[in-house]
C-alpha cells in the first residue's frame, strides 16, 4: 500500500506541475495581449511554482488520496468494460461450450460460469455455495470451466474428469462433488478410484484421456481466461462481470439477482 501512495504522489506530483506550467503560459499570453494588465505569471519560474504545489499538497495530502481513488475507478471501469466486450465476443465458447459441464437448470434465465481447478483450496470452500444456490434457485445455471493451473496433478486429474464426463455425463455431477470435495490433494489416481466407484471403465477412461478434443477443451479455456485477465480460481462469469475469489452463496446471490432485475 505504501508504494502505491507514493506513486500516487508521484503521478500527483507531475500533474499538477504540468498544470502549473499550463497557467503560466496561458497568463503570459494574456499579459501579451492586454499590456495594460500587469504580467502576473512573468517571474513565476519553475522552482517557484514547485515549491507552491509542494506546499499545497503538504497542507493538503488528502488530495493525492482523492486523486489515486479516481485513478483506481476509472482503471477498473476501463477494465470492466473491455471485459464486457470480450464476454460478448465469445459468448458461445463461454456460455455454451459442449466441452463444459452444466448443473442446475439447463434453460435456466441466469448463467453463472466457473473457472476452477480441483487443488485450489478456495474452489473448494465455494462448492457449498454452489450447491446452496442450486438448491434455492431452480432456474440457475451453472457452467463449470476446468482450469488446471495448479501443478501436474491437476492438470492429470482434469484429463480423467474430462474423460469420465465424456463417457458418464449423467455421473460427473456426483464426480465433481467426491474429487473437490474430499481432503487432500487431487490426483490422477484419486480421480481415477472415484470414476470407478460411480461405475466407469478405467480403460475406457484411459483410453479416452488421449482424445485431442480434451486437450483443446483446455486451451480453449485457457485463453479465454487469459482474453479476460483471469488468473486465479475460482473466477465467475455473471452477465458481462468477471467477479473473482470465492465471495459465498450470498454474494453470489445478490450479483444473480442484480442480473435478473435489470
Amino acid at each position: 500500500m505504501k508504494k502505491v501512495a507514493l506513486v500516487g504522489a508521484s503521478a500527483g506530483l507531475a500533474a499538477l506541475v504540468a498544470l502549473g506550467f499550463s497557467q503560466q503560459a496561458v497568463l503570459a499570453q494574456t499579459s501579451t495581449a492586454a499590456t495594460s494588465q500587469p504580467a502576473m505569471s512573468s517571474n513565476v519560474n519553475r522552482a517557484e511554482i514547485e515549491a507552491i504545489i509542494k506546499d499545497y499538497l503538504i497542507k493538503n495530502p488528502e488530495v493525492l488520496l482523492e486523486a489515486q481513488a479516481a485513478l483506481t475507478a476509472k482503471q477498473e471501469a476501463t477494465q470492466q468494460q473491455a471485459q464486457g466486450q470480450i464476454i460478448s465476443q465469445n459468448s458461445d465458447k463461454l456460455f455454451n461450450s459442449p466441452a463444459d459441464a452444466v448443473f442446475g437448470n439447463p434453460k435456466g434465465d441466469v448463467t453463472v460460469v466457473e473457472f476452477f481447478d480441483y487443488n485450489c483450496g478456495y474452489c473448494k470452500r465455494a462448492l457449498p455455495d454452489m450447491d446452496a444456490l442450486l438448491k434455492s434457485d431452480k432456474n440457475l445455471r451453472f457452467v463449470m470451466k476446468e482450469f488446471p493451473i495448479l501443478g501436474a496433478d491437476s492438470t492429470r486429474a482434469h484429463i480423467v474428469a474430462k474423460a469420465f464426463k465424456a463417457l458418464m455425463p449423467e455421473k460427473y455431477l456426483e464426480f465433481h462433488r467426491d474429487l473437490l470435495g474430499r481432503d487432500g490433494r487431487a490426483t490422477e489416481d484419486s480421480a481415477m478410484q472415484i470414476a470407478i466407484k460411480l461405475g466407469g471403465n478405467e480403460k475406457q477412461i484411459r483410453e479416452k484421456m488421449k482424445s485431442p478434443e480434451i486437450a483443446q477443451a483446455f486451451q480453449q479455456n485457457y485463453d479465454l481466461a487469459n482474453s479476460l485477465n483471469i488468473n486465479g480460481t475460482p473466477s465467475y462469469i455473471i452477465g458481462n462481470e468477471v467477479v473473482p475469489g470465492a465471495l459465498g452463496a450470498d454474494a453470489l446471490a445478490e450479483k444473480i439477482s442484480h442480473i435478473r432485475n435489470k
